[in-house]
């Protein structure tokens, strides 16, 4: 029935609220950050990004600075408003759907979920077993499947919907904000989900210098939704920013147990030299390199690279979404978030899916606005690096340990430095902080004690000292951090 609309009816998780409609989103500054899983949380994001493109484009910095948060978000209900009947989940033109897929064979909504277990996969936790979806659920599901559905041959591609189109095999192509392993997203974070939205907006002088997309902005699929999988308004759609953000990756018309599903639009990939803004990249040589969801290095690890921008020459890797919003975030706020996170996926034979030790990770990290700089940003990554010695010293010394006593130590050389990082990762926020004072390394040799106390006790735990034989080796390959404790920058 045609009487679900995302505009009117909560569906969007939000912290510390439970859910919100696009409406609320826009209306209520209050709410602070999107809620979900870190893939809702992106896709849902791009989907706010796309209707504040459509709704308020700015052509320069001066424009936006004019614009201002709160005249952006009444230009995007008025939008919405003006645009009502686009966004009903069912009916003549439901919500991103397509309704000549209608005779797609069905799917089950737990097959595309990554974090359900279907089929022949083995069930681990309750949380696991798929469960009926409510609408809600559904219009989530829904944002989700454009950008990131995972490749493979869950879908029904026997079905072409332009004419001579031989672009599909039994297997689709994964969503173009995974690609083949996951791929890492970041934003720029504010106090509100509305000035979030308004601060990562992308000007028209920022979309030439992004390069990417020839169309520009472009026009957003619920306006003007494709009818195949080739036809011009898909070919619109790969060549514009608002196309990439919402790629209709994947063509599907909800019913009430499950949906119909087949493979749309195929975007061009980073290999090809086409990828999101919200992903980092390295294009120093022939093959692009980008930054992956990676559970065993989390995101927060990764920000003096992805912030490398603020020094005058790039870095190895760039985020474009960082570097545009950036400036927009400093000039306009006393503190900003940086947010990076993805899903790690596994592939074999055409077949993407979660399994082993992939899963969700992101990352948020606090700002200074008045500290961030190229003398700041120095000092973090002299940190880092330091931090990364100290792992490396634990990593060799619980080899050596095990070595010793001919034994192999390499898996739990791993271990060691994989529980290292996972104790500092809730210092970093004060790490961050500390390489505000410049000058002043009282915070930062505090800090210093703690990580190399905490490089002692992983040791220790992973080195036990019970036997004489395990005493000996203990006392021989015991880590030497006292160098670390008085380094005073660079």
């Amino acid at each position: 029935m045609n009487n679900f609309n995302l505009v009117d009816h909560p569906w969007i998780p939000v912290v510390d609220t439970g859910l919100a409609s696009l409406r609320q989103i826009f209306d209520n500054g209050r709410y602070r950050s999107l809620g979900g899983n870190p893939v809702q949380k992106i896709a849902v994001m791009k989907l706010l990004l796309s209707i504040g493109q459509a709704a308020a484009p700015a052509h320069d910095m001066d424009e936006w600075k004019r614009l201002g948060a709160d005249d952006f978000a009444d230009r995007c209900i008025h939008y919405l408003e003006n645009l009502h009947d686009r966004f009903f989940l069912y009916g003549e033109k439901p919500f991103l759907q397509m309704p000549a897929v209608k005779k797609a064979a069905m799917q089950s909504y737990g097959a595309v979920k990554p974090d359900v277990a279907t089929g022949n996969t083995t069930l681990l936790l309750d949380l696991q077993r798929e469960q009926p979806l409510d609408d809600a659920e559904k219009a989530l599901l829904l944002v989700c499947l454009m950008a990131f559905a995972l490749g493979g041959k869950k879908v029904d591609n026997s079905i072409v919907l332009t004419p001579g189109y031989k672009g599909k095999t039994k297997s689709a192509k994964p969503g173009p904000a995974v690609a083949s392993r996951g791929l890492l997203h970041s934003f720029v974070l504010c106090d509100s989900i509305v000035k979030t939205v308004w601060i990562n907006l992308i000007t028209d002088v920022e979309m030439k210098e992004y390069g990417m997309m020839p169309l520009g902005v472009g026009t957003p699929p619920w306006e003007k939704m494709p009818v195949g999988e080739s036809c011009y308004v898909a070919e619109e759609l790969k060549q514009s920013l608002i196309g990439r953000l919402v790629p209709v990756c994947r063509f599907v018309l909800f019913e009430q147990e499950s949906f119909h599903y087949s493979e749309g639009i195929q975007h061009m990939n980073y290999l090809e030299g086409i990828y999101d803004p919200t992903v980092a990249a390295d294009t120093s040589k022939k093959k692009i390199k980008v930054l992956w969801a990676d559970p065993e290095k989390r995101p927060w690890r990764q920000l003096p690279a992805l912030l490398s921008f603020i020094k005058q020459s790039r870095g190895v890797y760039d985020c474009f979404q960082l570097r545009a919003a950036l400036p927009k975030a400093i000039c306009s706020e006393p503190y900003f978030g940086v947010w990076s996170g993805g899903l790690k996926v596994s592939s074999n034979a055409g077949e993407q899916y979660v399994a082993g030790d992939d899963d969700f990770v992101e990352s948020e990290v606090w700002l200074d606005a008045k500290s961030v700089g190229e003398a700041w940003l120095s000092q973090l990554q002299h940190e880092m690096e330091a931090l990364e010695g100290i792992a490396r010293i634990v990593y060799g010394c619980v080899m050596h340990y095990y070595s010793n006593q001919s034994a192999d130590g390499s898996g739990i050389a791993s271990q060691a430095s994989g529980t290292f990082w996972q104790l500092c990762e809730p210092l970093f926020q004060s790490l961050v902080d500390a390489c505000n004072t410049s000058g002043d390394y009282t915070k930062l040799r505090a800090l210093r004690s703690r990580f190399v106390g905490m490089g002692f006790d992983v040791y220790d735990r992973f080195c036990p000292s019970d036997t004489a034989r395990q005493l000996e080796a203990w006392a021989m390959n015991r880590p030497k951090l006292g160098k670390y404790l008085y380094q005073e920058g660079e």
